[in-house]
């Protein structure tokens, strides 16, 4: 098989102890140099010090990896690498080229190592302007088939979010807010739109993902969105300012397609003087070291 598991994640696997799969593509695309590589360190050590294994998934020389160890991260952090979705994985493997998983691809290789608990910042969605441009993160379509718990902050506050989560119930996706009945919104802990359900606890979580297995139910996701504390959010004023600046921003220099979110998300970094860089990390903190508690729960059995 082509997959590469990392011999502590494997051993953890086989044992049934907690593991967290954790996405690549913040080191290698989100975060400057060299604060990428410290922000990577950071998350693993968060996973350990609640008492489960980080396995970080990444692409190297065409073999897809489940668990690094710190040469292959300083890899991924400061070597210039692709961003591979899932749909990149084949022909990724395939060139024999290296590159940082998006959701799509992490939560695809998680799964197939046999992991069910995966934490990032925020899942792609639906595009403002979907009527015109058709613009869908390929993160929902692979969700809706695969069976992984995601803790995540919601989706980034540049995407259409009520479209998002009308996709995601389309899509037969599950999605709970964690200690909240309000979609988290990436930068801001409220969205301004309800989510259905709400879990309070890990294992009302892990109660859920064995419902689902006992169910038999299709291989979707089971969403827990887990919102940035109020005190580390992204002010809502400044953000809704900022974020009207970059949309115009976008329109009036004819950015179009892929280039619209790494362009939004730039503009916001830097009219926010760092604090939506800020928001986001303390958002991926907070759900790394959720995600830990589930899978610890979930392993439990």
């Amino acid at each position: 098989m082509v997959l590469v598991v990392s011999e502590e994640v494997r051993g953890a696997i086989d044992a049934r102890r907690p593991v967290v799969a954790l996405e690549s593509t913040i080191i290698a695309h989100g975060l400057p140099r060299p604060r990428n590589l410290e922000v990577a360190l950071e998350l693993e050590e968060a996973v350990r010090r609640e008492g489960a294994v980080p396995a970080t998934v990444a692409v190297l020389d065409g073999r897809p990896r489940v668990g690094l160890d710190q040469e292959e991260l300083e890899r991924i952090a400061n070597e210039d690498i692709r961003k591979l979705g899932h749909r990149d994985l084949p022909l990724a493997v395939a060139a024999g080229v290296s590159g940082a998983t998006t959701v799509s691809a992490t939560a695809r290789l998680a799964a197939l190592a046999g992991i069910r608990v995966f934490a990032t910042g925020g899942l792609g969605g639906v595009h403002r302007e979907w009527t015109v441009t058709q613009d869908e993160s390929a993160d929902l379509g692979l969700l809706a088939r695969t069976r992984i718990t995601v803790v995540c902050a919601g989706v980034k506050s540049i995407l259409d979010v009520p479209a998002t989560l009308q996709r995601l119930e389309t899509l037969g996706v599950a999605v709970a807010g964690y200690g909240t009945t309000r979609f988290p919104g990436f930068y801001l802990a409220d969205s301004g739109h309800p989510v259905d359900w709400r879990l309070d606890t890990p294992e009302q979580v892990a109660a859920v993902m064995r419902a689902q297995d006992a169910l038999d139910a299709p291989e979707s996701a089971l969403v827990v969105a887990n919102p940035v504390p109020e005190a580390e959010q992204l002010d809502p004023a400044l953000h809704a300012r900022v974020l009207a600046d970059a949309l115009r921003a976008c329109a009036e220099q004819g950015v179009t397609g892929q280039a619209v979110t790494p362009f939004l998300l730039d503009h916001l970094v830097r009219h926010t003087d760092g604090a939506s860089l800020q928001a986001n990390l303390a958002a991926v903190r907070g759900n790394v070291r959720l995600a830990a508690r589930i899978a610890t729960e979930w392993a439990r059995g």
